[in-house]
C-alpha cells in the first residue's frame, strides 16, 4: 500500500490518537492546577503581618527559592574584574537592597546582590552565581535578621551560623576574603516598627552577633559591628537611623558606609593588597 497519500478513513485512527493525546493534555493541566488550589498554606507563624508576606511569596519559595532570576542577566554581563580591581561584593537582604552603593561608595567597584525578604539558606542557593561566578576580592555579608524573624521559617540561631560558616568556606575556597557584619538591632518607636521589632527579639540578635564575633577571630575574618554603632541607649536602633524601624534610611547608611569601607581595607590589608 502506498501511505503518500491517505484516504480520510485511513486517517481516523490517527486522528483519533491525536484528540486522546489533546484531551489527556487538557485533564493534566486541570488536576495541576486544582492540585495548586488544594496545597497546603503555609504553616502559620503566629503573625498576621508575617503570614500574609509569606503567603505572597509563595512562588518564589516553590519556583526560585534563591531568587536566581533577580540578578541573573546582570551576572552574565559583568565581564571579570581587572588584575587590579578589587571588586567586591555586598550580599544580604532588604538592608543591603535599598543601599544604594554608588552613593556612599562613589568610583568604587562595589556591586549590590541584596535581595528584600531572604534569608541565609536563600543566599547560599544563589552564592555560587551571585558571589563566586563574579570574582570579587571581597565579599561584605550582611544577613540574620530575617532568619530570626522567621521569614522562611523558623531558624534556631545554631542554623544560621551553620549558614555562616558555609557561605565563609565557600568564598576561602574561591580566594575570597569575606566581611561579616553584625546583625542590626531593631526599634519600636513607630507604629510601623512593632511588628519587625517583636519577630526580633533582642536576646537573640545578641547572641548571633556575639557568635559571628567570635568564629571571626577564630577565623581571621574581619567583623563589622554595625550593632554597637546604630543602638541607642535602650538597646535599640535608633529612631533618627530608621524610620520603619528595621531598614536604616539615608542617616543610617552614612554611618554604616565608612564602617564597611574601614572593614574592606583591613580585608585587604590582611591580604596584603591594600
Amino acid at each position: 500500500m502506498n501511505y503518500a497519500i491517505l484516504s480520510p478513513e485511513e486517517t481516523m485512527p490517527s486522528r483519533s490518537l491525536r484528540y486522546v493525546a489533546q484531551l489527556g493534555s487538557i485533564a493534566l493541566l486541570a488536576l495541576s492546577a486544582l492540585a495548586q488550589q488544594l496545597a497546603p498554606p503555609l504553616p502559620s507563624t503566629g503573625s498576621a503581618g508575617l503570614d500574609e508576606y509569606r503567603a505572597s511569596r509563595i512562588a518564589i519559595y516553590t519556583d526560585d527559592f534563591g531568587e536566581l532570576k533577580r540578578y541573573r542577566d546582570a551576572d552574565a554581563a559583568m565581564a571579570p574584574p581587572a588584575a587590579t580591581e578589587n571588586r567586591v561584593v555586598f550580599l544580604g537582604d532588604s538592608i543591603t537592597d535599598y543601599w544604594k552603593l554608588a552613593d556612599y561608595f562613589p568610583g568604587k567597584p562595589y556591586f549590590n546582590r541584596g535581595i528584600d525578604g531572604q534569608t541565609t539558606p536563600q543566599m547560599l542557593v544563589r552564592f555560587r552565581q551571585d558571589v563566586i561566578d563574579l570574582h570579587p576580592r571581597v565579599l561584605v555579608v550582611l544577613a540574620g535578621t530575617n532568619d530570626v524573624a522567621g521569614v522562611t521559617g523558623r531558624s534556631r540561631n545554631e542554623d544560621i551560623e551553620a549558614n555562616y560558616a558555609s557561605m565563609a568556606e565557600l568564598a576561602r575556597a574561591h580566594g575570597i576574603l569575606i566581611v561579616f557584619a553584625s546583625v542590626l538591632p531593631v526599634h519600636n518607636y513607630t507604629p510601623d516598627a512593632k511588628e519587625s521589632f517583636a519577630r526580633r527579639p533582642r536576646e537573640r540578635i545578641l547572641a548571633l552577633n556575639i557568635w559571628l564575633k567570635d568564629y571571626c577571630v577564630k577565623n581571621s575574618i574581619v567583623y563589622i559591628d554595625y550593632f554597637s554603632a546604630l543602638v541607642d541607649n535602650k538597646g535599640m536602633l535608633r529612631r533618627d537611623l530608621a524610620d520603619d524601624g528595621l531598614h536604616p534610611n539615608d542617616a543610617g547608611y552614612k554611618v554604616m558606609a565608612p564602617l564597611a569601607q574601614a572593614a574592606i581595607e583591613k580585608a585587604l590589608a590582611f591580604n596584603g593588597e591594600r
